[in-house]
């Protein structure tokens, strides 16, 4: 048997009074009280690969807004003569790497082409000469010796000059500025080849208008010396133009033909450029095949798809939020029929619809508004689906019971009680819709199912529609920048929703502490 205890042998010396005369009161807190917010916070930035994709889209953002500040280029800029020309970075003129240049294995007569330019106007489009190869063709007994040149070209002199139409006092104006800056721009002109002939227009052909190749070339170094003697077309026709090369050193007279009232003159268009534009062309993503600078349309491009996904996000997060609200908290009837008539519109295709608002809406609002519709109209379904789920989980909790026995209205349960516990998931599932959207739009301009390329508008999924087909393989950079982009917005919004959503959802909280 187990031994009781006798409290009546304990000696009374042995009891004392606790706290006689003191204050009893709870103690002071040691720490600051975390709010909502605060806690989500603290959990986000534990979260490194969410903080990192912020920070990306951040800077995504900020190109977006600054971009077309740190260029003198506008979105409206279009150049034909500068199309398809490569991306160019003052940092790395000698680097061989971003100067505007790429490597290239060229014949010999587009090598004598790009020398004669060269010798001609002082800008060699050959940046370097990496070796000379000779490919022996042999048919029958006969040997045909052909050169192949691998070089490294210059794509903005690469096109040397061009026929410019002048007015008369655009041709004085021309004339007054290379003097003043010792600078010469108008060059003598080359006589047309015949009609209908693969170099009608070319106006880079001099060495050939009397039927001679460049004489003497050194094979080790592919330098070329110029010793013949050239002498130009001269007609009854005001049509004048000579020039002759005497060893290196090339003399020039100046060459205009006057065409319907105007002055026809062949210009070196790197230098009728600086002259028109005031600064050296120097495109930081290069250009595309309309003569677009793409890094200010990039920024145009990124601004316009962002504010449109975060415009369809908002709208769908208030609809969605009120129709999934009013589903899942009243349920019983009301929630039968509004899910019925969300199978129905869901079981719509969203390339359908977008179709039927391009046709019949887009020429009454225009495209951005048609589009906007289409993603709005069935867009909110997701997240009226998500709030549903939330509000039938939470309205049968305690909290929300003690608030309703209180008399509590429906109203203040709904935004008060259930809201904020649904909120985690409203956020994320808003955040991800940006990326979405982002992605749909860029598939639907890829596609040429909705067009967005302008003058002054234009869109990622546009950019990446024009540097797609024969353009990719000849300007594969029309296409890299906008893919860059948009992989990196893809991937970094996926990321930072994916830890919002864990910063948010009620059950972790204080589970870190």
């Amino acid at each position: 048997m187990k031994k009781e205890l006798v409290y009546a042998d304990i000696p009374a010396e042995k009891f004392a009074f606790a706290n006689v005369g003191a204050h009893i009161s709870d103690k002071k807190l040691e720490t600051k009280p975390i709010g909502y917010f605060h806690d989500a916070f603290n959990r986000f930035r534990r979260n490194k690969s969410s903080v990192i994709a912020a920070i990306i889209i951040i800077i995504l953002v900020l190109f977006a807004l600054f971009a077309p500040l740190m260029t003198p280029y506008t979105v409206d800029y279009i150049d034909n003569n500068m199309a398809s020309i490569l991306p160019k970075c003052s940092l790395f003129a000698n680097a061989g790497f971003w100067d505007g240049g790429k490597k290239d294995t060229i014949s010999e007569a587009t090598y004598f082409s790009y020398r004669a330019m060269g010798a001609e106007m002082g800008l060699d489009p050959i940046l370097k000469v990496y070796k000379m190869e000779e490919i022996v063709t042999k048919i029958g007994p006969i040997e045909k010796v052909n050169r192949m040149y691998t070089v490294r070209v210059d794509s903005y002199t690469a096109g040397g000059a061009f026929y410019k139409l002048l007015t008369a006092e655009e041709y004085a104006a021309l004339q007054a500025y290379q003097d003043a800056n010792n600078v010469q721009i108008i060059y003598p002109a080359v006589p047309e080849r015949a009609e209908g002939s693969f170099d009608q227009y070319n106006a880079n052909g001099w060495y050939k208008t009397n039927g001679k190749l460049p004489e003497g070339y050194d094979s080790e170094t592919g330098e070329v010396h110029w010793v013949n003697q050239y002498e130009a077309y001269t007609g009854t026709d005001g049509y004048t133009s000579k020039m002759r090369i005497e060893g290196d050193t090339p003399r020039y007279d100046y060459a205009v033909r006057k065409q319907g009232g105007q002055y026809r003159v062949r210009v070196n268009y790197y230098r009728y450029y600086e002259y028109v534009n005031g600064h050296a062309p120097s495109f930081l993503f290069g250009t595309n095949q309309y003569g677009r600078d793409i890094f200010v349309r990039l920024a145009y491009g990124a601004r316009f798809s962002l504010i449109l996904a975060i415009s369809v996000s908002l709208i769908n997060l208030v609809l969605g939020a009120i129709y999934g609200a009013i589903e899942g908290y009243y349920g019983g009837a009301a929630d039968m029929i509004m899910e019925r008539v969300v199978e129905i519109l869901s079981g719509v295709p969203f390339i359908v619809v977008v179709t039927l608002f391009k046709l019949h809406l887009a020429s009454k609002v225009g495209v951005v508004a048609c589009l906007l519709f289409a993603f709005v109209a069935t867009g909110w379904i997701g997240t009226a689906s998500l709030v549903r789920t939330q509000f039938y989980r939470f309205k049968h909790q305690e909290y929300v019971l003690a608030a309703r026995t209180l008399g509590a209205s429906d109203f203040r349960l709904i935004f008060k009680h259930i809201f904020p516990n649904a909120l985690g998931t409203m956020i994320t599932s808003c955040v991800l819709v940006i990326p979405g959207v982002i992605f749909s739009e860029s598939s639907l301009s890829y596609l040429n199912i909705v067009n967005l390329e302008g003058s002054s508008i234009t869109s990622i999924g546009t950019m990446l529609s024009n540097g797609s087909g024969e353009t990719l393989q000849a300007s594969p950079h029309i296409i890299f920048f906008p893919a860059l982009f948009i992989s990196l917005l893809e991937i970094s919004f996926n990321l930072f929703g994916n830890g919002l959503r864990d910063a948010f959802n009620p059950s972790l909280r204080g589970a870190d502490e």
